[in-house]
């Protein structure tokens, strides 16, 4: 059994996000370059190979791990999760770090919001509050009058929807059976669809890039590997807050690395959607606290 240290767990969920903001950079690159098809392919490629060697060391190895109650879940959760990915990586593209980052905050208010008709949970006229100044934040980001409007920049909207459906469907899927589990599934299926889909888009890369997609790739193994490690030391919802520190460092590498601006209508839009988010976070935890609460004094 790990023993709890929530400060550590958060000093490894800062040192993930900075590593996941790292491979977003790369991603900007690469699919610059490249098919996002292709890079994606070999993202998953890495991932399937560190899962399942995730599963050798686990008690029943692979046999164990392959076992699941929700098969057609795991693979809706797959395909959603495989999308998104896409999708983001093509938004990087099309209209940079910084925007794509703003707008996809609004993803745990959609969550919350979603929670309700997928999993049947109540939410409460606060976060609904939440959600509704979050997706103003959103309007703020995308000022269809001037701002950074574009059908382009729907994308990580379309993402965030994506992302939220594939977090409930994962709540679902891990009711009752280990989250490795949903792991893995989403490795090797991502993996194996990854492949159809990307194979017709491989191209040759010349060194530097070839180097540049083996980091890309590793810098993948190694930011859910610190993932997994902050969850083991702190509860999800001490964790979730510094979470948001991503959009941080995405700003300071698209600044400096590919010339981004970082505009005053995003920097408005964004706040009101990590404060909407971080409300909403935090309300979940209280409501969960006071849950856990009754049910000890029973």
């Amino acid at each position: 059994m790990t023993v709890q240290n929530t400060r550590l767990g958060i000093w490894l969920m800062v040192a993930t996000v900075f590593v996941f903001a790292v491979q977003d950079g790369f991603s900007r690159y690469l699919a610059g370059g490249y098919s996002v098809f292709m890079v994606v392919m070999i993202r998953y490629w890495v991932f399937a190979v560190f899962v399942t060697a995730q599963a050798l060391t686990k008690p029943g190895g692979l046999r164990q791990t392959v076992r699941t109650r929700h098969p057609w879940l795991q693979i809706a959760r797959s395909v959603l999760l495989i999308a998104e990915i896409c999708v983001m990586v093509y938004a990087y593209v099309r209209i940079g770090l910084i925007n794509t980052h703003a707008i996809f905050a609004v993803c745990p208010l959609l969550v919350a919001g979603l929670a309700v008709p997928v999993l049947g949970e109540k939410v409460g006229w606060r976060r609904w509050t939440a959600i509704i100044f979050g997706m103003v934040g959103v309007a703020i980001i995308l000022q269809p009058d001037g701002g950074v409007f574009s059908l382009d920049s729907l994308l990580p909207l379309i993402g965030a929807f994506l992302f939220a459906l594939y977090s409930l469907l994962t709540r679902l899927a891990t009711r009752d059976e280990p989250a490795f589990i949903s792991f893995f599934w989403s490795g090797v299926i991502g993996c194996v669809l990854m492949t159809v889909i990307g194979l017709p888009h491989l191209t040759a890369m010349p060194p530097f890039d070839m180097l540049m997609i083996v980091t890309y790739s590793s810098l993948a193994i190694l930011g859910h590997y610190l993932l997994i490690r902050s969850y083991s030391m702190a509860e999800a919802s001490a964790l979730q807050p510094f979470a948001y520190l991503q959009i941080v460092f995405v700003t300071v590498i698209a600044m400096l690395v590919f010339d981004e601006t970082l505009r005053a209508n995003v920097i408005i839009g964004g706040a009101i959607v990590i404060l909407a988010g971080l409300f909403t976070v935090i309300r979940s935890r209280q409501k969960n606290q006071g849950k856990a609460l009754r049910v000890s004094q029973r």
